[in-house]
């Protein structure tokens, strides 16, 4: 009798956890499908408003935020997602726009069903999350450019765009390694280069010629921004942010700096890139 009385009580103390104690949401991957049918290939961690939703950059995929997610997801849900062409998603699309970027970053909100979001992009990114912004401005709680957005007012003209994009065309995968030797500061560890060059030389020649033509084509002077939310910079000190500039498109801009590292600083210094991004995100969600 004792015997049963005890095992009532483990089953009940059992299931009083089961509906009082929080659900804990592990890893899990999902797909969205983007306005134009493309699925889009995201992960969701832990648990906490508002949602963070982490957008990588040109020819990156979700893995560049690896080293941000067991730090964020001990108090917020934790979103990172591969854009149409990277990563898992699909490639079925013949341009790969801001725009298009956005919308595949729209569809993963109204697909988490997450009502007030944070979205936080790195490089290209930056341009995403505007457009992001753009599509679902009542989710938006604030955007955090991540080593981007230094001069709203930097464009390119067509001429220039091509003979960007050219060597990319001739052999992407030579260029790639060439772009991308100035993104890293004296004394970075060969290795951690490697790994970079390795991953994004390697991505979709097709994907990325066309995404950084859209990139560079641009232009908030022609197309200013239609950001209500306030904006962050978490920048490195590579290329100047020209703060004052930005304010005249985007009035509730505010920039901090990491000295001493490159454009992937997530990867080469997470734990103070976690620590200063913690920092903003209270004072974000403490302003609202």
């Amino acid at each position: 009798m004792k015997k049963s009385i005890h095992i009532v009580f483990i089953l009940i103390s059992f299931l009083s956890m089961l509906f009082i104690a929080p659900i804990q949401i592990h890893a899990a991957d999902a797909v969205a499908i983007s306005k134009d049918g493309v699925p889009i290939s995201y992960f969701v961690y832990g648990q906490g408003e508002p949602v963070l939703i982490f957008v990588h950059g040109w020819s990156c995929n979700r893995s560049f935020w690896q080293k941000q997610v067991s730090y964020f997801e001990k108090k917020y849900r934790v979103v990172t997602l591969d854009l149409a062409g990277h990563g898992a998603s699909g490639q079925k699309r013949s341009v790969y726009s801001m725009k298009s970027f956005g919308e595949d970053v729209a569809a993963v909100v109204r697909a988490i069903h997450a009502p007030k979001v944070i979205l936080i992009g790195h490089s290209m990114g930056g341009a995403v999350i505007i457009a992001a912004d753009e599509i679902i401005p009542g989710n938006v709680v604030a955007l955090i450019g991540i080593d981007t957005m230094q001069d709203f007012e930097e464009t390119y003209s067509p001429e220039q765009v091509e003979e960007i994009v050219k060597p990319f065309k001739e052999d992407f995968k030579k260029a790639t390694n060439s772009f991308l030797q100035s993104m890293f500061v004296k004394g970075t560890d060969p290795k951690f280069i490697d790994e970079i060059t390795a991953t994004m030389s390697n991505a979709s020649p097709r994907v990325g010629i066309s995404a950084m033509e859209e990139m560079f084509k641009t232009s908030y002077i022609a197309n200013p921004p239609k950001v209500k939310a306030p904006v962050w910079c978490l920048n490195a000190d590579l290329w100047p942010t020209k703060p004052e500039i930005n304010r005249k498109y985007v009035p509730e801009f505010n920039l901090r700096i990491m000295p001493g590292v490159g454009h992937f600083l997530m990867l080469e210094s997470p734990d103070e890139f976690n620590r200063q991004l913690d920092d903003i995100i209270k004072k974000i969600v403490k302003a609202k």
